[in-house]
């Protein structure tokens, strides 16, 4: 059974529309004046979502990269019209005067201080996902953002996607009667960059780039956009893009946190090339419920590459499978024929940060979808599947103490020691 592709384009202002935000409800009045810390790929995806807003400038920009820094500033001249103070410091931009925002685009080692640094200065934020790197780092992002009583947007964007919106009500109208097991799993094949040691780019801060985490030697697969395949780093596909199925898959099943969680992997082709599993499933507890998750970064995937990204709701009425664009729900019974529905959403990213806009310029925190409470709980969860990775024992969460109980040595990865020269929040 193929799917048929499906391509749409989208106006601005008929995006617009469609997510319920108006570019004149922005532009009316003064513009919100942003800055951007990460100025990278991802950082400059949702500086330019903002834009496309309207009402807001990006009045600063903040990366350790020169090269980055530069091309950033430049874009964002021609797009706005003025142009962004720049700084390779974090620090400094959080003290310019004016600054309304913050959008946060920069490693996820850098996450913790950087937004509890603008917490600490009352300002609204939107962070890319995973929250932090590792769960006690989270647990004092979401202290800070209680102190500080800031609008808070984690980058989930998908909970902005309308074919997992539909699934959703699907469940809820019980289509597929009881779930009692769902599958998620995101299986490709990745290009990683040259390993090779060496000097890092002459544009490029390595030791800040670094920062709280450790320094190790430079490779360009350690750097710029590979660094999500570094254990130090980024700790792996299921933290860096396997967490937005296991955040989604959260949101529909309205799930707080796993009790237990048993992983096993290893890596079988990607030897020498990554130090984070190249195949891995993890059994993760919610409840009665378990979430069977699964990788692997070799070879076809599924028979039928069509489902390598997506989600299965396995229920006793039927089967209901999500994706970014579509959904597939066969039901029991002889006859009974898959029903395929096609709901793309290609302005998820833009929608989740236009709602992050809308509520920082209304003052309305009720708007924001994907809280840090609840970004929390999904970073913790696919950490907690590292961490029984890792060890190889099973990792049980006790939400009332918020620790690892029973197992000393997984409870002892709850939280990385830093870098000489920096403190933990």
């Amino acid at each position: 059974m193929n799917r048929r592709t499906f391509i749409k384009s989208s106006s601005l202002a008929t995006a617009a529309v469609a997510s319920g935000f108006h570019t004149p409800l922005f532009a009316q009045n003064n513009k919100l004046r942003i800055g951007l810390i990460g100025s990278g790929w991802y950082g400059m995806v949702i500086a330019k979502a903002a834009l496309e807003v309207g009402g807001v400038e990006v009045i600063a920009v903040a990366d350790v990269d020169s090269t980055h820094l530069t091309n950033s500033l430049n874009e964002l001249a021609s797009l706005q019209g003025s142009r962004p103070r720049g700084f390779s410091d974090y620090r400094e931009l959080l003290e310019i005067s004016g600054l309304e925002a913050v959008l946060i685009g920069s490693v996820t080692h850098w996450h913790a201080l950087q937004f509890i640094a603008s917490c600490r200065k009352g300002l609204p934020v939107y962070c890319e996902k995973p929250l932090a790197y590792d769960i006690e780092e989270g647990k004092a992002m979401v202290e800070a953002a209680r102190e500080a009583g800031n609008i808070v947007q984690i980058g989930f964007q998908r909970r902005q996607n309308k074919a997992f919106i539909r699934a959703k009500e699907l469940i809820v109208e019980g289509k597929i009667g009881k779930v009692h097991q769902i599958e998620a799993q995101i299986h490709y094949n990745p290009t990683i960059a040259d390993t090779t040691l060496q000097d890092p780019p002459v544009s490029l801060d390595w030791d800040a780039w670094c920062g709280p985490a450790p320094l190790l030697p430079y490779s360009p697969s350690k750097g710029h956009m590979s660094w999500r395949f570094e254990k130090a780093y980024g700790n792996g596909h299921l933290v860096d893009w396997g967490i937005h199925n296991i955040d989604i898959t959260r949101t529909i099943m309205g799930y707080d946190m796993p009790t237990t969680i048993e992983a096993q992997g290893g890596i079988y082709t990607l030897q020498g090339k990554t130090n984070t599993p190249d195949t891995l499933r993890a059994t993760i507890l919610f409840g009665e419920v378990p979430l069977v998750w699964q990788h692997r970064l070799w070879g076809t995937g599924e028979i039928d590459s069509q489902y390598n990204n997506g989600i299965f709701f396995h229920g006793d009425k039927g089967t209901l499978y999500a994706a970014d664009n579509w959904l597939v729900l066969k039901t029991t019974g002889r006859d009974s024929q898959p029903e395929i529905m096609e709901i793309p959403s290609p302005r998820m990213q833009e929608e989740h940060v236009a709602e992050f806009i809308h509520a920082v310029r209304t003052g309305n925190r009720e708007l924001i979808s994907c809280t840090i409470d609840d970004a929390f709980r999904s970073t913790a969860t696919v950490q907690l599947s590292m961490i029984a990775y890792e060890t190889g024992n099973r990792a049980q969460w006790d939400e009332q103490l918020q620790a690892i109980t029973g197992n000393e040595t997984a409870a002892a990865l709850l939280a990385r020691p830093y870098r000489e020269g920096y403190q933990r929040p």
